[in-house]
């Protein structure tokens, strides 16, 4: 049996991504469209996942947490201040909510909710396609069978990954939640390369998708380092050594390297940024 049957879910901030998990949960038969209810201020956007899932909508935050077994917060940074002060009041103690907001820290949204019981989480776009790859990390206070049902929510997304210290959600953030945004441009140049070359943009399109899906299952299934797949293609003098000639030339492992600290100092930055906004009950008062 799901940990999820008959438990009511809300998503807060019901976006593509809290839209990717209501899809992944009922494809999964996880859950029935009755036990989920989604906010959203728009008319239309409600229209379209009721339309969708056949789930219930609502205009009001509020309304849709209360009730409900677990809460899925899926707002943007810049919108969880006003939208924690208004859920919190609503929340119970024996709610669940899992919050998938990049760089919201678990002290941010204990401020901000007045609540304990919380799984901080990191899904990435595939997740869309229910190929994504999330990590996690929930607050001493969150029971096994909420972390049961945490992980049922996210594996409905694809991958999941529970760490026991909070600080790999923000490294995570960086390298796997960044991740797919690393890929599209490489993506993006080797088509605009093939282009270059005297390819038809559809055809170079078709040769780099598959090649790098191609080799991100064969990596997969063989379980060989990358090193060790890059020099089974490497000739002496051959095609390949000249491109990773170029390629090393270009500092390319550099870059890479300096992207993913870039995307990792951010995620802190918002952190903090979201715990300095919180108005301690102690600090009101003086």
């Amino acid at each position: 049996m799901s940990p999820l049957a008959q438990r009511t879910i809300a998503t807060v901030g019901s976006g593509v991504m809290a839209e990717a998990m209501i899809a992944g949960l009922l494809r999964g038969r996880l859950v029935e469209p009755a036990q989920v209810v989604a906010s959203h201020p728009r008319a239309d956007r409600r229209d379209q996942l009721q339309r969708d899932y056949g789930i219930q909508v609502t205009a009001s935050n509020a309304g849709a947490v209360t009730g409900s077994d677990v809460v899925l917060l899926a707002v943007k940074p810049q919108m969880l201040s006003r939208v924690g002060r208004e859920i919190g009041p609503c929340l119970r103690p024996e709610q669940l909510v899992l919050s998938i907001i990049a760089g919201a820290t678990t002290a941010a949204l204990e401020g901000l909710l007045g609540h304990r019981r919380i799984v901080r989480s990191m899904p990435n776009t595939p997740a869309r396609i229910g190929r994504g790859m999330t990590v996690w990390y929930a607050t001493p206070e969150t029971s096994e069978e909420q972390r049961a049902q945490a992980r049922a929510l996210l594996g409905a997304l694809g991958a999941e990954y529970e760490v026991d210290d909070e600080r790999l959600v923000a490294m995570a953030t960086a390298v796997s939640g960044t991740g797919p945004t690393y890929v599209f441009l490489v993506m993006e140049a080797l088509i605009d390369a093939a282009v270059h070359l005297g390819f038809p943009r559809h055809v170079a399109h078709d040769l780099v998708i598959e090649t790098l899906e191609g080799s991100t299952l064969f990596a997969k299934s063989s379980g060989l380092h990358p090193a060790e797949l890059r020099n089974m293609v490497t000739s002496p003098g051959g095609t390949s050594a000249a491109a990773l000639h170029e390629l090393e030339s270009g500092r390319l492992r550099t870059v890479l390297s300096e992207a993913v600290w870039a995307a990792y100092r951010r995620t802190v930055e918002l952190g903090d940024q979201l715990e300095a906004a919180v108005v301690r009950p102690e600090e009101s008062r003086r």
